[in-house]
This record gives C-alpha cells, structure tokens and sequence, in this order.
C-alpha cells in the first residue's frame, strides 16, 4: 500500500481521516468533486460509512488499502467518501436506492451515480474480488451502455423522490382510545417475550419503542405490555450487549439473546437507554435499572465527554485490528488477575468457561439474574455479595484500562448530544442526583454558545472551524432537550431557545403543501431529492420528535398553530399506525398524548422546582409542567401564591383547572398517578 495523502486530509471527520492515506484519490463530496466529474465525464463512485463501523473497516484493509483496486477505482471514478453522521441527507438518498435496487442497506454503502449525483447502482459491502469485478463492470457499462444506465438512473431517481412524496390525508379522522388500543396488535406479533427485545436477530435496543409500551400500560395496565417491556430491559441488562464491568450498551448484539454484541458504543443508543431505564425505573424500581443509569452516566463521563463540555459520538469495535478486543476476556487471563474466591465468582456470576463462552478461548461477561436475586438464589447476604461483585468489576476495570483502547470518534454533533441531554433530564428526574442536572445545563449550554448560530441557524457540527449546517433532527432534538431542561428548572431562557428553534424549523424546513418537515433545510444544499424522514428507528424520526414538541409547546405556550400543526402531522401518519410497531412508537406516544386527558401542571411559588421534581420522580406520560416564581405563562397568570413562602400545584387539563393544592399526594391524586 502507498502511503500518499489524498484530499480527506483536510477533512474533520474521523472517519474521513481513517482514509487520509489510501491510495484511492477519495475527495470530501462537494460541488468541487462533482464539478470535476462533469468535465471528466467520470461516473461518481460514492462510498459512505462511519468511524466505529466494523464491515467499513474490514472493505478499507481489503481494497481501499489496496494498490490494484486503488488504480481501477481512480482511473474510472471520481471517488467520494462520506461520513454518514456528518451528511446523513446523503446518506439518506443513497440507502433508499440501495434499498430499492437489492432490498436490503447497511455500511459500508456504496453507490454509483452519473456526474449530477443521480444513481444507478448501489450496494452494501463488496470482498476485494467481487469489488474489482463491479468497478470494472461499471466503468465498461458507463463506456458502452451509458443510455441503458442513464434510463435506470432516471427511473431510481423518479423512485426516489416518489417514495418522499406524502398522500394527501383524505378525511380527518377523530383521534380514538380504541385505536389507540388496537396498536398494540402488532406489538404481539413481533415481540419476543422468551428473549425480550423483537423476534430474530440481530437485536436492536429501538429503546424509544419501548417508552410507547410504558405509556400503553400506564394507560391501559394491558400486562402483555409490561411483561414485553421488563423482560427486554432485564435481558439488555443481563446481557453482553450491556458491558458488566464498565457500564454503557453497545450498537447491538448479533444472536437473538443479547449475547453477543457488535462491539461499538454510539452515544445516541446509550442516550436513548437512559431516557427509557430512568422512565421505567419510575414506574417498576428495580435495583439493576438504577445500577444501569449510574454507570451508563458514569461509561458517557468517562469515555465520550468532552473535557470542557459536550459529548462526542463513539468508541469504535475494534482495537488492534480485532472486534471486540478490548472488551472479551480469557480465562489464563482471568486465572492469573484475580483470587481464587474472585475466579469463582467470575465463573458463576458471569458465566465465563475455560472453553469460553464466545469465539474460543474468549468469554464475553454476561448474567442471567441481578445481584439480589442471585444473593437470595445462593443463600448470601445481599449487601456482602454486592460488594464482592462491585470490587471484582473494579479489579477488571483497572487491568482493562491498561488495553489498547478502541478507536474514538470525536465529532461531536448537536443531534445526539441534545439526546444524552434529555437522558441525563430522564435521570434526574428518575434519581434526583444534582450533578445529571447540572452536566445537562452545561452541556445545553455549550451547544447553544457554540452552535445556535446569531439566533439564525443551528449548527449540526463545528470542528476545526469547519461547520456543518444543522438538519431537522438536529433541531428536533434540540427543541425537545430545552423543554425537557424547562420541566425541571422552570427557566424561560430554555423555553425561549426552543421556541426560536421551532420558528426556525417552520422558515426553513417546512412546506406549505406538506404537513412534515423536510429533513434538510431549503435554505441549504439541495439534493436529488427532498427526504422526509417520518419512521422511527433506532433514533426516533425528526419529524415524530418535532410533532410532539409542537404539541408542547402548544400547551405551554397556549398556541394553536403548534397544536393545529402537530394533529396534521399525526393525521398525516395515522393509517401506518396499526401495523407500523416499533417504526412508528413515537407517533402513538402523541396519538396517547392527543386522545386521554393531557395536563398541564402549573407549580408556583418559593420551591416550585423541589415540587415539580417530587411530581415528575413517579412516571406520567400525559403531563407537561411549567411554574416558578413568575406568572410568565399565559396560564400562570393569576396563579402566584400572595404568600410568599407557599407552594401552590395547580393540575389543569386544556386550560380548565382543577381544586389548587399545596400537597403533592393531592396532585398525584388529580393527575391519576400510578406507582409500582
């Protein structure tokens, strides 16, 4: 391999960065490379991937390092290689042709376009041999069959933009309790009670989904709900997707047990987890689920922070040239760290062998019951057991420390760090720890001093004074984390920047003719194709995300526009509702929201906040809280206790407000509040 430096050495992206030095002539996409496609009369060869992703890297040693594939890709391509978290619009273009040519996606991801970015060829990860003989198959089609790939280009990209194309909603159907306990129908189909989690594997966490079932069972105490929803948090938990000796998940695991993960942490999934572990502990306490919030935190201060602030995006599944490295362990290896009191925990708890339990010798830690219950299975005492097994986990923490470390991914983007925001919110309002507050406010903050640009546009990243303009996820995510931050502060200044923000999504992102947003902004670079992106996944849709912040702030800021427009948005989705699942779980979150009683809590007065936090520490899902020592809501006004030293709760539904309490009992009383 050469070691010549191609033009992604300018580039801010890790990713891009790994490819710095392969012979390939990669360029950042850019209207420069396309540019040069045009005059050379090239094809574009455009490769997409994203720093911890293990098959990307396995096709970069494979052929990007290599010299011979080198010199096929640059005499017929102009290459472009993408980091899929920096342009997830690109991305999001290229997937849906690959989609629709071969039926399945992933990364690496790479298509084959005509000088003007239209495609007619796309795929997913190629071995060296197969590789060669599609770049030479494609460059001798481009040279002889170039109408036959300008036809299929043409077609692709009517697909394309067809597939963004929105029906008209036809009649404006009444949102009802008994659709909204129909939903559940096709949960039953797919949920895999044995395992937790979807049936088959791979197992994704898809950790919003399970936020709809909480909301399900609070409204419905449907135990189908429940049991689907405890069995797949203990099984995350006890599982080897869940790293037992340094906290956080990984992406996901390969079998159909949570097992065996693919090794990467992303910090968007460890987000999520936490939002959802915080939410469910509320409702079903369980030790382990605190246990998984405290060191998920502790795995995100720990390995993805920022040393002033903000979070970066992954650690990679690699470490020297080998998935899963860092993480697995031998039992030599074991045998000769620790006592032989310690080894034999080892072995019971956490189900090392010395076969090994995964690929042989190795052994992935994982657990079939919590502490407490294995202390009461064993006949131990519970708190002595838990301290063994907190300075066994020390011990292996300290002596895996001493490992190469995996590859970090230190972009940080404002999407999904808005979304550990609102986790470390979930948290506090879960643990009440002061400290998941105040990384929050400093995080938020950071993001709002270095991203909300002159109040005009938000920033998706800002690196080496390189930025990249902000896509709707970006906003959504961010407007939900502000009023997230609003609920347990009551500071207007959080309220206000979300407010700002959605008035930005409706300038930029939103079409008169549509009742969602666009996921790039008109005022930004315009691609083949517009994209709505509608369907929750492993991070919920920027548009589910947005229309249930509309709906709030609608709420808070008793404003119809925002409340007209999130109901357009739901009716917009409403028939892929029934059978759409865990695609669609954001959505029916709202549709609960938009069909049993929502309240509005106002707590005014000298401890409105310590208030609100007893109120928000048990689950409810259909609350939005707002108060202070300000009547600067229109439905505060009036509401400011004459005595200065009281508290005053009052619990509203649209406007209409019940008895005022200074009595928390009382108010959970009046919001129906449930807690296990």
């Amino acid at each position: 391999m050469s070691t010549q430096e191609n033009n992604l050495k300018h580039a801010t992206s890790p990713y891009l960065l790994q490819h710095a030095s392969n012979p390939v002539n990669w360029e950042e996409w850019g209207p420069e490379a396309l540019a040069r496609a045009q005059e050379d009369n090239k094809p574009l060869l455009i490769s997409i991937g994203y720093a911890a992703c293990h098959w990307c890297h396995v096709m970069a040693h494979e052929s990007f390092e290599d010299d011979e594939v080198a010199e096929l890709m640059n005499a017929h391509f102009v290459c472009i290689k993408i980091d899929r978290e920096e342009r997830p619009d690109i991305d999001h273009i290229y997937m849906e042709a690959a989609q629709m040519l071969t039926g399945r996606g992933g990364w690496p991801l790479n298509a084959f376009a005509l000088p003007d970015g239209r495609p007619f060829y796309a795929a997913t990860y190629f071995p060296k041999e197969n590789w060669k003989k599609v770049l030479s198959n494609v460059a001798k089609a481009y040279s002889n069959s170039y109408d036959q790939l300008l036809e299929t280009a043409e077609k692709l990209t009517e697909g394309i933009q067809l597939s963004q194309e929105l029906s008209a909603v036809e009649e404006e159907k009444p949102f009802k309790a008994s659709n909204y306990n129909d939903f559940i129908m096709n949960w039953q189909k797919i949920a895999d009670l044995q395992n937790g989690g979807f049936k088959g594997a791979p197992k994704f966490p898809m950790s919003n989904s399970w936020q709809f079932l909480l909301q399900y069972y609070q409204k419905t105490e449907n135990h189908f709900a429940a049991e689907a929803l405890i069995k797949t948090l203990d099984e995350m938990a006890f599982g080897g997707i869940y790293d037992q000796v340094g906290g956080g998940f990984s992406r996901y695991a390969v079998d159909d047990k949570w097992f065996a993960p693919h090794f990467e942490k992303m910090l968007y999934d460890n987000a999520l987890l936490l939002s959802l572990y915080a939410n469910a502990f509320k409702l079903f306490p369980k030790p382990h689920y605190k246990k998984v919030i405290t060191e998920t935190i502790a795995f995100v201060k720990r390995e993805l922070k920022h040393p002033e602030s903000g979070f970066y995006s992954a650690l990679d599944a690699d470490s020297e040239g080998e998935e899963g490295k860092y993480y697995v362990w031998t039992y030599k290896e074991l045998k000769d760290l620790l006592s032989e009191k310690e080894l034999s925990l080892a072995e019971d708890y956490y189900n090392i062998s010395k076969r090994g339990n995964w690929e042989p010798p190795k052994n992935i830690l994982f657990v079939n019951q919590s502490p407490q219950d294995y202390a009461v299975a064993n006949a131990l005492d519970k708190e002595t057991f838990e301290d063994e097994l907190e300075n066994l986990k020390e011990k292996l923490h300290s002596h895996r420390e001493k490992r190469v470390r995996p590859a970090l991914d230190d972009k940080i983007l404002t999407s999904w760090n808005a979304l550990m925001i609102s986790g470390l919110v979930e948290a506090y309002r879960a643990m009440q720890a002061e400290e998941y507050l105040e990384l929050a406010e400093s995080s938020v903050e950071f993001l709002l001093n270095t991203r909300f640009i002159e109040n005009e546009k938000l920033l998706r990243t800002h690196h080496r004074e390189r930025s990249i303009i902000g896509f709707l996820e970006d906003y959504a995510f961010m407007i939900e984390a502000l009023i997230n931050l609003y609920q347990v502060t009551f500071s207007m200044e959080y309220l206000n920047k979300a407010r700002q923000l959605t008035e930005i999504c409706f300038r930029d992102f939103k079409e008169e003719s549509s009742a969602m947003f666009q996921y790039t902004s008109k005022r930004g670079e315009q691609l083949i194709s517009k994209t709505y992106e509608i369907n929750d996944n492993v991070i919920p849709a920027s548009n589910s995300s947005l229309a249930k912040s509309l709906f709030l702030l609608g709420k808070l800021f008793d404003d119809e526009i925002y409340l007209e427009t999130s109901e357009k948005m739901l009716q917009q989705v409403e028939p892929k509702l029934y059978k759409s699942g865990p695609y669609a779980a954001n959505w029916q979150i709202l549709y609960g929201w938009m069909t049993f009683p929502f309240y509005e809590v106002g707590i005014m007065g000298e401890n409105a906040q310590k208030v609100a936090l007893k109120l928000q520490s048990d689950y409810q899902s259909n609350c939005v809280f707002m108060g202070g020592q300000k009547e600067n809501l229109k439905l505060l006004n009036n509401k400011l206790p004459k005595d200065s030293s009281e508290t005053i709760i009052y619990v509203c539904e649209n406007k209409t407000c019940q008895q005022p309490t200074t009595e928390v009992e009382v108010a959970k009383k009046q919001l129906g509040f449930k807690s296990n």
